[in-house]
């Protein structure tokens, strides 16, 4: 794909801005390349799922699109507009907080430790961000955080803290939260990897309900191979910071085609 300077918004060949694009995305810590030059689309809609090794850079890109991490080099795109960096006479250049600030509240992400509030109820936590970030009344923040227990199955938990809560509900909690500010993109990040194994199928189960009953854009890192294969509408393997393999569950999980894809998927599965 053509360089193209980066002011408006920027689209693929068939006329439709992606939900999420990385250009020639670079992340170094130190000496180590976690991510080389990485070019990679997620269309609106998408459920697109990063399976590989650890270390090889899935987490990396999660938090690269949450801004918690910043790239060395390259761009990332959120429909079309710049995350972080723009380009400006040839130049690569930061864009202001406020420019980032607005562009987080289009994305949630539900991450492998819960990160809730522990001071504060469930009710509290699932309205803090819609309320003080997007400046929703109380009473509306408050009426969709009980629609959203209701469909984690937590109707009667609004009142509880976290710590009167299981891992399983805790992270169903945390789902929630993420769904209350409407994100045009939801990142999930290995968000069963601390829960004891009974529970994983309950939190994976109200996952495929989100990818089934809404059309938010998915981006996934897993070692869920079987949840994978069922949310998914894209895989791509990873390995040492680049796109090994990439293609629909059935063709990536029955039939790889690249000998690094067969070696990772024989160890895991």
């Amino acid at each position: 794909m053509d360089h193209q300077p980066h002011t408006g918004a920027i689209s693929l060949e068939d006329g439709i801005v992606p939900a999420i694009r990385f250009d020639k995305v670079e992340k170094r810590f130190g000496d180590n390349v976690v991510l080389d030059h990485l070019d990679f689309t997620v269309r609106k809609g998408d459920r697109v799922t990063l399976i590989g090794p650890s270390g090889s850079g899935k987490t990396t890109i999660l938090r690269l699109v949450m801004t918690l991490e910043e790239a060395n080099a390259g761009y990332i795109l959120i429909d079309g507009q710049p995350l972080t960096h723009t380009e400006r006479d040839g130049r690569r250049v930061e864009l202001k907080e406020k420019h980032k600030n607005e562009m987080r509240k289009r994305i949630g992400m539900v991450f492998q430790q819960f990160n809730l509030f522990p001071n504060m109820t469930v009710l509290e936590n699932i309205i803090e961000a819609p309320v003080h970030v997007l400046g929703q009344p109380k009473a509306k923040a408050i009426a969709r955080a009980h629609e959203l227990l209701e469909m984690v199955g937590l109707p009667d938990k609004a009142d509880a803290h976290p710590t009167q809560l299981s891992g399983g509900q805790q992270q169903r909690v945390a789902i929630a939260r993420a769904l209350a500010m409407e994100p045009e993109i939801l990142l999930l990040d290995e968000v069963t990897s601390a829960l004891d194994p009974e529970v994983v199928g309950e939190v994976l189960n109200i996952l495929r309900d989100v990818a089934r009953d809404t059309d938010v854009t998915m981006l996934i890192v897993t070692h869920e191979m079987q949840f994978a294969r069922d949310v998914s509408n894209r895989v791509l393997m990873f390995d040492g910071g680049r796109i090994v393999e990439e293609g629909s569950p059935d063709q990536i999980f029955s039939a790889p085609q690249e000998q690094r894809t067969k070696d990772f998927l024989a160890a895991v599965l």
